[in-house]
């Protein structure tokens, strides 16, 4: 069964998009803010969300087929795709992940505060908005 958005809202329960039922221990709140077509790009549409992440939060390695948008807006975030090195984000800076591009390091940065970011999806009309990887 292929996760949706409502199944990720629901379940989206560990830091960054880590919506995996199997994965859920309670880490974080998704809130979706936007889900718009383009109508420049047929068959494209963009969706926002809102992730607030609890202390120690991560998740596990999956992907996106979207260009995915980060921009933290309190607390630190650690992030790392397959083939690069982590960084941690803090405040006012973004992160960018692209397609075909494994998302193996998705953490909040600190054990004792809370991490919010905002997510920018790019994706195809109703294609799911992550995928685990193994």
């Amino acid at each position: 069964m292929k996760p949706t958005l409502s199944m990720f809202v629901v379940s989206a329960t560990v830091c960054l998009l880590g919506a995996l039922p199997a994965a859920a221990d309670n880490t974080a709140t998704v809130t979706p803010l936007m889900k718009k077509e383009l109508p420049n790009y047929p068959g494209k549409e963009g969706l926002m969300i809102s992730v607030d992440c609890a202390p120690g939060g991560s998740t596990p390695i999956h992907k996106h087929e979207a260009n995915a948008f980060v921009y933290v807006l309190e607390g630190s975030i650690v992030m790392q795709l397959k083939g690069e090195k982590e960084v941690t984000l803090s405040p006012g800076e973004t992160f960018y992940e692209g397609p075909s591009d494994i998302h193996l390091v998705s953490r909040n940065a600190s054990k004792s505060k809370p991490a919010r970011f905002i997510v920018v999806l790019l994706k195809n009309k109703d294609a799911p908005v992550l995928m685990p990887v193994k």
